[in-house]
């Protein structure tokens, strides 16, 4: 970012040299690559008319000129240039004078004519042609008349002006412009900050005696508002082209802009002021006078202002009228509809686009320019209204045009300024210092953050969305105190055992019981497609779709926050099986996020998920096993009680898990739709359970018991009823009728099929039995699995196989 010392001083009264100021700026954050006094190498150069021309009596190609600098003495200067007359003011170079690269002018003799000085070219000044079109390549520049004679060359060429080149981060975005720099300047050496968007708006009243309105003349129509945020138009009429004023044309070449023409030139201009990209079309070519905002079509081709020939795709935002393309949205403009020499109306576009999309467009194209440069890094979208009044009060203070009535302003949703709170405690802590609390808010203030002390709260301007919590308060402190006013202090700390706390316990504990269990490890991006809400199948009034957008995602495909886990298992089920592997037994765990209100006013919660994800041989009772053994070394117990209403599961094979009758997760087989979107042709079985509220039910107090002194006795009983009985009925059934003496049930055999009656299934359970004070005798036991039986029939009308 190139920035002109003299237009920076319209806003912020900077009293130092060059060089202080760039080591302040450098300290306080804005760190300056490299500085230039422009024209420190010129020295007496001055403003010369030519009063005489006459012939070299011994060179035919060299002529003798008589010069007046404003003297009152004439300097005799021989030259070979040939594109000069008398009456021509021109720079003249004296004796003992210095030019661009160093080059010394003394007097001297040229074939035998003493010479005291030189006459100048824009070359030798230290431009070239593209600065200077009208000039001859190599010829003496011939000024304007209106000059005093002995001026200084550098008054004339807008040399008294330092150019000084920031390195901007990405997150300073603000920072792309005079404004922002201005700002910082401000802050930095403790100056007012002399801006404000409502006294460079156009003045209503000039305008108001316009009886048109720009409705009239421009109809505009958005029709990807996520990729265009906002679109303003503005209208100029009976337009006067001609070169832009001498000040405008200076400021821009000390940036780096060649000046082209005034319309032209005022939309740069804007641009490197305000930060706001803007575009100027001939309003007489555009179709329909309609801007329709929209994608190319995939093959499509638009020749834009360089004149070569684009190959456009449908991922690529176009500005079009109505017949026709008329510019790559925050590239470049199109030559169907550039300014020329014969525009009489314009429109002013300053918008707001996608910044990934600019920046994938820009390399998709090979075209990067200053307007996608800054477009690339998400401009906050408030500022094109400020970029758009800005432009129309220069076409008020430059003369040349007719400014149609109002502003034409797409801006379908509204970024807020934040709210965000402070803690003096907490900032001092961070950096070490004993700032009061207004010292603080004076730094906010120069800032631009609005503070609520009261209520201990900042709002911060839609142009500092890098300002989110105390850490960065912390910085914004700290780098306009001054850290070199930072006195160094011992950090401190309590000295304390190291160990892991629950959650840590509780995770490592997980871990080991599913590798025990022969799972593998896996971990997914927490960043998602929204496509997945459609490929999940959710409800249209599920939770998991009031989701949380990034502001800078990579892509599409993580341009959202995950608020499930099941996406990403069910992506890595997928790799395994597309890959041929006949079985996967997978975990992970991982965070959710879930936004406590929409829009996003604070951060969101963020939910600890364990998830297991299993297809081949497995079955639902493998995996309620798993998480039976995972819930007994937890130290608690476990019970499920049927779903059917998650979306992405099969409804009639899921089931809550409960701990002490709270749900903490669910398990289940997911509904063949969703395995089939995965492109998994087998029964893909899923558990996920919620870690932060599984960690409250968990008891990690060893728990000691005696060694059995008489032993178990193992007995196995096989039943055949109806299907729809669930296991847990029957484990009901056992623990009732078994009462005390009852150890342990395991579930070791489900069939159903050949031999089994249809709607019917066998369930084989092993049942041990043990008295803690006595060895169980044959009639005791058998009591107890006859009246297990006995219920097993009067209730279910279970048989014995």
């Amino acid at each position: 970012m190139n920035i002109s010392m003299n237009w920076l001083k319209d806003f912020v009264d900077i009293d130092c040299d060059t060089k202080t100021f760039c080591d302040a700026m450098t300290l306080s954050g804005s760190k300056v690559e490299v500085y230039k006094n422009l024209g420190e190498e010129i020295s007496n150069v001055v403003v010369g008319k030519i009063v005489k021309i006459e012939k070299h009596p011994d060179a035919d190609k060299l002529q003798i000129c008589k010069i007046d600098v404003g003297t009152g003495t004439l300097l005799q200067i021989v030259t070979g240039a040939n594109n000069i007359g008398e009456g021509d003011f021109v720079p003249v170079a004296l004796h003992k004078s210095t030019l661009a690269g160093g080059l010394k002018i003394t007097k001297g003799k040229l074939r035998g004519v003493e010479s005291e000085g030189m006459l100048c070219s824009v070359e030798e000044l230290g431009f070239d042609k593209t600065d200077f079109p009208d000039a001859p390549e190599y010829g003496i520049y011939i000024l304007d008349d209106s000059y005093e004679l002995g001026t200084d060359i550098k008054e004339v060429f807008g040399l008294n002006d330092s150019m000084v080149e920031f390195e901007i981060t990405s997150n300073r975005k603000d920072c792309f412009s005079i404004i922002g720099i201005a700002r910082e300047a401000a802050a930095t050496f403790d100056k007012s900050f002399n801006y404000n968007p409502l006294v460079i708006a156009r003045n209503e009243a000039i305008s108001s005696l316009n009886s048109e309105d720009v409705a009239d003349y421009i109809k505009v129509e958005v029709q990807n508002s996520d990729l265009c945020r906002r679109y303003t138009a503005a209208v100029v009429k009976n337009i006067k082209i001609q070169p832009s004023p001498k000040w405008m044309q200076e400021r821009l070449r000390t940036v780096g802009i060649r000046p082209i023409n005034n319309i032209v030139d005022i939309t740069n201009y804007v641009m490197v002021e305000i930060g706001q990209p803007m575009h100027a079309f001939d309003l007489d070519l555009v179709a329909d006078r309609k801007i329709i905002v929209k994608n190319a079509q995939k093959g499509e081709k638009f020749t834009t202002l360089d004149g070569i020939e684009r190959n456009l795709d449908n991922n690529m935002l176009m500005i079009c009228d109505g017949e026709k393309p008329v510019a790559i949205a925050g590239i470049m403009g199109g030559e169907n509809s550039k300014i020329n020499e014969d525009t009489k109306i314009i429109m002013f576009e300053a918008a707001n686009f996608n910044g990934t999309n600019i920046r994938v467009n820009s390399k998709k194209l090979g075209l990067r320019t200053d307007s996608s440069g800054k477009f690339e890094k998400d401009l906050d979208p408030n500022l094109t209204l400020e970029g758009i009044n800005r432009a129309l009060a220069l076409i008020e203070e430059l003369d040349v045009g007719e400014i149609v009535n109002g502003i034409v302003d797409v801006y379908p949703y509204k970024i807020e300024e934040m709210t965000i709170s402070y803690s003096q405690e907490k900032i001092n802590a961070l950096l070490g210092t004993k700032l009061s609390e207004d010292e603080m808010i004076k730094i906010f203030e120069k800032l631009e953050f609005k503070v609520s002390k009261q209520n201990k709260f900042l709002t911060i301007p839609t142009f500092r969305q890098d300002i989110e919590h105390n850490a960065d308060l912390a910085e914004e402190v700290a780098r306009i105190y001054g850290y070199d006013n930072i006195e160094p202090t011992v950090i401190t700390s309590k000295t304390t055992i190291g160990k892991l706390d629950k959650n840590q316990t509780v995770t490592q504990m997980i871990k080991k019981v599913m590798e025990a269990e022969g799972l593998s490890e896996i971990i997914t991006y927490s960043f998602e497609s929204p496509k997945v809400l459609e490929k999940l199948a959710l409800n249209i009034n599920s939770d998991s779709r009031k989701i949380i957008k990034v502001m800078n995602p990579l892509g599409e495909d993580f341009s959202i926050m995950r608020t499930q886990t099941i996406n990403g298992m069910l992506n890595s089920l997928s790799t395994n099986y597309n890959r041929r592997n006949e079985y996967a037994y997978l975990y992970e765990i991982s965070k959710t996020y879930i936004p406590k209100d929409l829009p996003i006013t604070e951060l969101p919660n963020e939910v600890t998920n364990l998830t297991i994800g299993m297809y081949g041989d497995v079955d639902f009772y493998k995996i309620k096993g798993i998480i039976e053994v995972l819930i007994k070394k937890l130290g608690t117990t476990d019970d499920y009680e049927a779903n059917a209403s998650i979306d992405y599961m099969h409804p009639g094979k899921t089931a809550d898990i409960l701990i002490d009758g709270n749900v903490v997760g669910y398990i289940g087989e997911v509904h063949p739709q969703i395995t089939k979107n995965y492109e998994i042709e087998e029964k893909v079985y899923i558990a996920c359970i919620n870690v932060d509220e599984l960690i409250t039910y968990v008891n990690l107090t060893a728990k000691y018991k005696q060694l059995p002194k008489y032993p178990a006795v193992n007995r196995d009983i096989a039943l055949v009823l109806k299907d729809e009985i669930e296991v847990k009925q029957i484990e009901m059934i056992i623990k009732q009728n078994a009462g005390k003496i009852l150890e342990n049930i395991e579930l070791f055999d489900i069939y159903k099929g050949n031999q089994i009656e249809a709607d019917y299934k066998s369930v084989a359970y092993r049942v041990t039995l043990r008295a803690n004070d006595r060895t169980l005798t044959d009639e005791e036991i058998n009591l107890v699995m006859g009246k297990i039986l006995g219920d097993m029939k009067t209730k279910f009308g279970a048989k014995l196989r």
